[in-house]
C-alpha cells in the first residue's frame, strides 16, 4: 500500500499561514504530495509541464572558517554531520531544519567565493571554500548549487559525491526541466526525459544526474532527487519566484491557463530534510504543490488581493 508525505504549502505566503512541517516520515512511493490550502479557482490538474523559466536568483557562497578546517583536518566527523554544497536560500533552510532534528551536529557549507561567509557563520554554518576544501567525507551531503556559476556542473556534482562516505544519504536537487512533457499535462517520476542533445540546459542536468546514478552503482546507496528547483525556478517565497517574474512582465502573449510549477522554499527544505534523515536510497523524487496555479490564477490573486 502506498503512502505519501504531506506538508502544508504556501501558494502565496501573504495569503496563508506558515507551512506546517512534514508529519509522516514513512513512505514507500517516491511521489511527494503537498496539499495547498489556497485554491482561488476550481482545482486544476497537476502538471509538471511548464517550460523552464529564467529567473535571476542569488545563492550564498561564503568562505571557510577555522573551525570547519580544524574539524575536517582532525577527521572528527559525527554520525549526523551534514555538508551542504551551495548554502543559498534552500541550503540555509535545510541547515536550520537539520539542526532542529539533530542538535549538536556539525553543518558545513561549501561555497565558491567568500562573499557570504559572515552570514553563514552567524547562522551556525561552517563555511568552506571549494578551492581550499579538504577531502573530508560526511555521512550526509546535499547538493543544491545551481549550474549557473559552474564551469563544469557534472564535475562539481561528482566532486561532491566523493565527499559522501556512503553512510547516511547523498541528495542532489535537480529540476523538472528534463521531463519530456510540455503540453500542460500530468507528469510524474516515470515520465520520459528529453534525450541528450535537445537542449544545453537539460543536458547539463541529465549529465549531473548520471553522475549520481554512477555513484549509486558503485556504492549501492546514493540517490537522486528531482525537485522543481534548479536553478531556483520552482521554489518561491513572497518576494521571489515564478509568480513575481510573471507579474513583473505585465502583458505577455502566452497561454494564461498554463500551469506554473511551484514549491515553497520551506516545503522544499522540509522534503529534503525528511529524505536525508530517512536515508532513502536509489530513488528519484518529484516534489511539487498538489494544487498548482495557472498564470491567470496568479494574475487574479494579485489583482483582487492588493
Amino acid at each position: 500500500m502506498e503512502s505519501t508525505i504531506s506538508c502544508r504549502s504556501r501558494s502565496l505566503s501573504h495569503f496563508l499561514p506558515s507551512p506546517l512541517p512534514i508529519r509522516s516520515p514513512h513512505y514507500r512511493h517516491s511521489i511527494l504530495k503537498l496539499p495547498s490550502r489556497f485554491s482561488p479557482l476550481p482545482s486544476t490538474p497537476i502538471s509538471m509541464a511548464s517550460p523552464p523559466l529564467h529567473i535571476s536568483a542569488s545563492s550564498a557562497v561564503g568562505a571557510k572558517n577555522d573551525e570547519a578546517t580544524t574539524t575536517a583536518s582532525s577527521g572528527l566527523v559525527g554520525e549526523t554531520d551534514l555538508l551542504i554544497v551551495g548554502p543559498g536560500v534552500l541550503g540555509r533552510l535545510v541547515a536550520e531544519k537539520w539542526r532542529e532534528e539533530n542538535p549538536g551536529s556539525q553543518i558545513v557549507g561549501q561555497t565558491m567565493t567568500e562573499d557570504h561567509h559572515e552570514e553563514l557563520i552567524k547562522l551556525g554554518i561552517n563555511p568552506s571554500l571549494k578551492d581550499t576544501q579538504s577531502s573530508q567525507q560526511y555521512p550526509y551531503v546535499i547538493f543544491c548549487a545551481p549550474p549557473s556559476r559552474s564551469a563544469d556542473y557534472p564535475a562539481d556534482v561528482r566532486e561532491a559525491a566523493l565527499r559522501w562516505n556512503g553512510e547516511g544519504c547523498f541528495l542532489f536537487t535537480s529540476s523538472s526541466a528534463p521531463y519530456d512533457c510540455y503540453d500542460n499535462g500530468d507528469c510524474n517520476e516515470d515520465t520520459p526525459v528529453v534525450p541528450i542533445g535537445r537542449s544545453p540546459r537539460t543536458d547539463v542536468l541529465l549529465k549531473a544526474e548520471q553522475v549520481v546514478l554512477e555513484r549509486e552503482e558503485k556504492l549501492s546507496t546514493s540517490f537522486c532527487v528531482r525537485l522543481i528547483w534548479l536553478p531556483l525556478i520552482g521554489t518561491y517565497k513572497s518576494d521571489r519566484g515564478a509568480h513575481t517574474y510573471w507579474l513583473e512582465k505585465g502583458t505577455v502573449e502566452i497561454r494564461p491557463d498554463h500551469i506554473l510549477n511551484l514549491i515553497h522554499y520551506e516545503d522544499a527544505a522540509s522534503l529534503c530534510t525528511t529524505i536525508l534523515k530517512n536515508k532513502v536510497r536509489g530513488q528519484i523524487f518529484l516534489g511539487c504543490d498538489n494544487h498548482p496555479l495557472s498564470r491567470y490564477t496568479i494574475w487574479l490573486v494579485d489583482r483582487f488581493h492588493q
